[in-house]
């Protein structure tokens, strides 16, 4: 038999149950990673150091051209995206991301608001449309908005098998194999490998390590950076 990453949820693993004056557990909170997607360095800088400050973990990209390939990785589970003109196709990366990641939850932000963007924006399941300059009062209560609405705080197992589900689809993609394609070259069950992908089963060590083998990475790719 395989090994079972992380065990059941009962393990301890250093898990907390002391809230904050939010009502929301801090270890669980430290969990959320935000991504933030912002051309403007002093925006980037301000957002940062406030949602560290607050407990979460923030990752800054500048470039758009960097977010899809952020993304399709199943590190994040909130991004903040700046969708101001002149930005460079910001509603239409939205709609990628959108395309890219069904789940993850995204709020748009924007220093020249208009009906027509806002309209835009919402269409492509934005949670939620700030203006800039933000105001940080009204960007943590919409983060705990979107906590509270989206289930985004989720236990460190599921998180885990969330990751690697989204690294092994994204390689399953990029090898050009399908579903069953895999299963044939691993000798796993389509309906394993799909329950993986989705994250809705915990992979054990040797299922992965047939997985890295067939997709000719190291195992340590379903984990980097977590």
């Amino acid at each position: 038999m395989g090994f079972t990453l992380l065990g059941g949820s009962r393990h301890g693993g250093g898990r907390f149950l002391r809230e904050d004056s939010s009502g929301v557990s801090m270890a669980t909170k430290q969990r959320l990673n935000v991504l933030v997607v912002d051309r403007d360095e002093g925006s980037n800088i301000a957002i940062k150091d406030f949602l560290t400050e607050k407990g979460y973990q923030a990752h800054v990209v500048t470039e758009p051209s960097e977010v899809l390939s952020e993304i399709k990785r199943g590190r994040f589970q909130l991004v903040l995206l700046d969708v101001s003109p002149p930005e460079p196709g910001g509603l239409d990366l939205m709609q990628q991301i959108r395309d890219a990641d069904s789940d993850v939850c995204v709020i748009a932000m924007t220093g020249l608001a208009s009906v027509e963007a806002a309209a835009r924006t919402l269409k492509s399941q934005a949670f939620d449309y700030l203006q800039k300059p933000l105001d940080m009062d009204e960007l943590q209560a919409v983060i705990k908005a979107a906590i509270r609405e989206k289930g985004l705080l989720v236990d460190l197992e599921t998180r885990l098998n969330q990751v690697v589900g989204g690294r092994l689809r994204e390689q399953r993609t990029k090898a050009g194999l399908t579903l069953k394609q895999l299963a044939n070259r691993t000798g796993l069950s389509v309906s394993l490998i799909s329950q993986i992908e989705l994250g809705k089963s915990a992979a054990s060590m040797s299922t992965l390590h047939k997985l890295a083998t067939a997709l000719q990475v190291k195992m340590t790719y379903f984990f980097e950076t977590l």
